[in-house]
């Protein structure tokens, strides 16, 4: 897209924000009229809410992530086969981790829909936060509970419990906020619905612990079903959203809500803070790549005793024994730290986040945290050993996994591209290919080096860590090779078209429009 199109789009969310100033300036007055004496004076005790979301989001992020400990922990014998003890693992802890991580995802997705609603903080408030993070907190061990004891009740009771809890502090905060407006949003400020709002926002919040109090319910009559039930609340936006889509097909459109609601609606389409979803990426990723170094501090440093009887007290040939894990380590926090740049890159160019993009990312994000089961695999077993084979081989599923659902996040935003994306990375602009590749190369890497060591066993573990060394050199390189692939093609199907643009002139051009500017 050309300059006039950037300007367009630049003068458009000018448009967008003057008249929602005319709005709020035309609304002022009778909305101050409202407000009582006693509310004018507490408003001066509000608050900006960003210091209690980056708190929120890197409580959440630190509970998702580190339920992955006891997985990577768990101690395989060379004599025993690996693909036995991931059936075990699989049915327990992994089960346990993914489960929470999901849960704890859902319950910091809702939070962001709250604190979408309510913009400003007072000390009330943020108590009533606490005690939501504190229940949050408490999910992973009553899931640690309920997949030790899978047949017994208290897990499913506790769970449950917590989630009714956090549901009516949830209910209390809605009533709270919009007893005094000036804490909530600008478009619900200004709404003459705001009953409407508030009752429809409490009946959202309220489906959650009905169900869960049905569930604990059935955990004394049938207790397969609780978990049924469970697991509905974690897709409980989708499937909602497919009876309701079922519903529009079999009787018609149902009727639009007042003001085109854009909270609360259980659409996929429905926006997210693109800043919080970044928080609690940059939190997960950030905690991932923490917990690498917490094995060599923990397994890699030799006893003195043994280092005095053994190697004549010469430090530096007893640490010659951990040089594989010491590589493992390095390849496994650049595996992190690229994983990371790779979202950083797609969220630079990313303008409004979705649902769905969401859930995405929280699958991507699952992966990830993953990563340091696969660092603990990767040098757990004897050299040329079957074990050895399937642990690299299972790494390499997770690195394709976190970086495939990071694509999949791109090629949903695509499909509304003008809402979703920077006028670059749309298709036909001129960071599109460019995107594209940088988000590939993990996947098409990750699959390659799969495939190869089914074929070379024997070089499983020389080929992995190869792969982890070449990947940073490729990001380097990554823009002359898709340049270069371009010029190529170019060249094979249109030999007699326009010359094209020099690289030089591309960054002359993108230095003369500043990036920055067009974001906002």
């Amino acid at each position: 897209m050309g300059e006039n199109g950037d300007t367009e789009i630049i003068e458009h969310h000018v448009d967008e924000e003057m008249e929602k100033k005319r709005i709020l300036r035309s609304h002022g007055s009778s909305f101050m009229e409202s407000v009582t004496p006693s509310e004018r004076d507490g408003h001066s005790s509000t608050q900006s809410s960003h210091r209690l979301l980056a708190y929120s989001d890197a409580l959440i992020s630190i509970i998702a992530t580190v339920m992955i400990l006891p997985v990577a922990h768990t101690k395989v014998q060379d004599n025993e086969e690996l693909k036995e003890s991931l059936q075990v693992l699989l049915t327990t802890k992994i089960a346990v981790y993914l489960m929470t991580f999901l849960i704890v995802t859902v319950a910091w997705a809702a939070h962001i829909r709250l604190f979408q609603v309510i913009e400003r903080i007072d000390d009330c408030l943020a108590l009533l936060n606490l005690a939501c993070m504190m229940l949050i907190t408490f999910l992973p061990y009553t899931f640690s509970l309920m997949a030790t004891f899978p047949e017994n009740i208290l897990g499913i009771l506790l769970f449950c419990a917590c989630v009714m809890v956090l549901g009516f502090i949830q209910a209390v905060i809605v009533v709270y906020g919009f007893s005094r407006p000036f804490l909530l949003n600008d478009q619900i400020q200004v709404s003459e619905n705001q009953v409407f709002y508030k009752h429809h926002i409490l009946k959202v919040i309220m489906r959650v612990p009905i169900m869960c109090f049905f569930a604990s319910i059935f955990s004394f009559i049938f207790f397969q079903m609780s978990y049924v039930i469970l697991a509905i609340v974690i897709f409980l936006p989708y499937i909602s959203q497919s009876l309701k889509w079922c519903r529009s097909k079999a009787i018609g459109q149902v009727e639009e809500t007042p003001d085109s609601m854009l909270f609360y609606t259980y659409h996929p389409n429905e926006p997210l803070s693109k800043e919080r979803v970044e928080a609690f990426s940059d939190g997960v990723f950030a905690i991932v790549a923490t917990l690498l170094i917490l094995d060599i501090c923990e397994d890699n440093v030799p006893d003195p005793v043994m280092v005095q009887k053994q190697y004549g007290g010469s430090l530096v040939a007893a640490l010659q024994n951990y040089g594989p894990e010491y590589l493992a380590y390095f390849g496994s926090f650049a595996t992190v730290a690229l994983l990371w740049f790779v979202h950083h890159s797609l969220f630079l160019h990313v303008t409004r986040t979705t649902r769905f993009m969401g859930l995405l990312n929280t699958f991507s994000l699952a992966f990830v945290g993953g990563l340091p089961l696969a660092y603990q695999l990767t040098h757990e077993f004897p050299r040329n050993s079957r074990n050895e084979l399937e642990a690299i081989q299972i790494s390499c599923v997770i690195i394709f996994f976190a970086g495939v659902f990071q694509l999949a996040i791109w090629v949903a935003a695509l499909f509304s591209e003008r809402e979703t994306l920077h006028p670059y990375v749309r298709y036909g602009g001129r960071e599109h290919a460019f995107m594209l590749a940088k988000l590939a190369l993990y996947p098409c890497v990750a699959l390659g080096t799969f495939f190869l060591t089914c074929i070379l066993s024997k070089f499983s573990a020389s080929i992995f860590h190869l792969m982890e060394i070449t990947v940073p050199f490729a990001f380097l390189l990554l823009r002359l090779l898709v340049r270069g692939g371009l010029t190529l093609l170019r060249l094979i199907f249109c030999p007699d078209g326009p010359e094209t643009r020099s690289a030089l002139e591309e960054e002359e051009e993108e230095a003369r429009m500043p990036f920055n500017t067009i974001i906002t």
